[in-house]
């Protein structure tokens, strides 16, 4: 996210934003950003920049999923995937994510209702927020991300519920086919 909090709002009003979501230290990308810090960033994101923080959280979750697929996943298993026909590599792709989801979902607790549906409750990163419009666009990103480029260039994912709305008890995201 730092990246495009700079480009956009430069290196003091980046540094702003640090100190009030009380990230003292940049982290250096060598080990993993406690939940508390990534959680408080994407709060006074959505505070200060409300016009800015979806594509921000889009831009930054594409970059996520770009940093797995470069990382984190095996380029053999990304061949084998991208050789599957989509509804097997979907199937593939969400028992992975459901083994390491620990690294997104951080203490929320990941769910799979199935190769195109997960949901995510006490999401961290909206715990105890409250919006009319689902919140959780940096996890939507990342999830279709990973899906266009290891099942189908033409996977969307949707959030259909979030629990910072009223009445709702989870995060809810959906991949479609166009």
């Amino acid at each position: 996210m730092l990246p495009h909090l700079e480009e956009r709002f430069g290196a003091s009003g980046t540094r702003e934003m640090l100190d009030l979501a009380g990230v003292a230290q940049i982290p250096d990308g060598q080990s993993m950003i406690p939940e508390e810090q990534a959680a408080r960033l994407h709060r006074v994101m959505r505070i200060r920049a409300p016009e800015a923080a979806p594509d921000l959280a889009l831009l930054s979750g594409t970059g996520t999923a770009d940093y797995i697929l470069a990382h984190r996943i095996p380029r053999v298993a990304q061949t084998i995937l991208k050789a599957l026909p989509p509804p097997l590599a979907a199937r593939a792709l969400t028992a992975a994510i459901g083994k390491h989801a620990w690294t997104f979902a951080g203490s929320g607790r990941f769910e799979a209702k199935g190769p195109w549906c997960f949901e995510i409750h006490d999401n961290p990163l909206i715990r105890g927020e409250k919006s009319d419009a689902p919140l959780c666009t940096w996890h939507a990103a990342v999830f279709e991300r990973l899906y266009r480029v290891l099942v189908a260039p033409d996977c969307r994912c949707v959030e259909t519920c979030c629990r910072a709305q009223p009445g709702q008890d989870r995060c809810r995201f959906e991949l479609r086919r166009a």
